[in-house]
């Protein structure tokens, strides 16, 4: 059994500093590298791409919505073709400090507000898929499995990876339970390394019609803004490997 380790890092911007973006690269096999509509900057994502480069992880663009004050975990409407643009133009961006680096771009993770919107909104998901169709079909694309990102992404032909949330309390359908409710974000990091084990082994559970079906998933994403996100990472890593699951970056 495999598994990939992804993590949002890059979130720093400016005079702000936020997460251990060099410790993390030694804990997962992935990175989603902030594109500075939610967090990042320039600066921050060139050096994050050099210190991914350096850890050969595999490198993707994380963009989100123009937030940098919600950390783009706020709801926003915006017409299907101007999500597209803001694709990509975060990924082209992206994808040049990439290129400048001599390493290619991977895959593609919608962040906070965006990603889980697109998770439903049939438009929303058909216009990131049209952006990075447009840009790169060979980059994968991340998101739930079974929601309408992966669905989309599919139908033109975009290889995805299905992904599941340690660190995250899931609803009866699947989706990830709001932030503002009790159990929706998991701190021990014990917990989170034992749904780590379950998510790899089994996949998410969805309630359909009084029955539970398992999703399986091809990649675990740990927080780089969570408070023990080192110590969470390290359980993981610890908790799968004794599981007999092996930890690999995408292909």
């Amino acid at each position: 059994m495999v598994i990939d380790l992804n993590c949002d890092l890059g979130e720093s911007f400016g005079a702000y500093r936020m997460g251990e973006d060099e410790a993390m690269m030694t804990l997962v096999t992935s990175v989603n590298i902030a594109c500075g509509f939610h967090a990042g900057d320039p600066q921050v994502m060139a050096q994050t791409v050099h210190l991914a480069a350096l850890a050969s992880v595999a490198i993707g663009a994380h963009p989100g919505y123009p937030d940098l004050q919600g950390f783009g975990r706020r709801d926003m409407q915006i017409a299907p073709r101007e999500v597209e643009a803001l694709i990509v133009y975060q990924v082209g961006a992206l994808m040049g400090f990439c290129r400048a680096e001599g390493v290619n771009l991977v895959h593609v993770k919608p962040h906070g507000a965006l990603y889980n919107q697109a998770m439903k909104n049939k438009e929303l998901a058909s216009a990131i898929v049209n952006a990075v169709a447009c840009l790169d079909k060979n980059l994968k694309i991340v998101g739930l499995p079974g929601s309408e990102l992966l669905i989309a992404a599919e139908k033109v032909g975009i290889p995805i990876l299905a992904e599941g949330f340690p660190d995250r309390g899931y609803s009866a359908d699947g989706t990830l339970m709001p932030r503002t409710l009790p159990g929706a974000i998991i701190h021990e990091p014990g917990q989170i390394a034992e749904h780590a084990v379950e998510l790899a082994s089994r996949g998410i559970g969805v309630n359909l019609g009084g029955q539970t079906e398992f999703r399986r998933v091809d990649t675990l994403c740990l927080h780089g803004d969570h408070p023990r996100a080192l110590e969470n990472a390290k359980a993981v890593r610890t908790a799968l490997e004794r599981a007999g699951i092996f930890i690999r970056k995408p292909e």
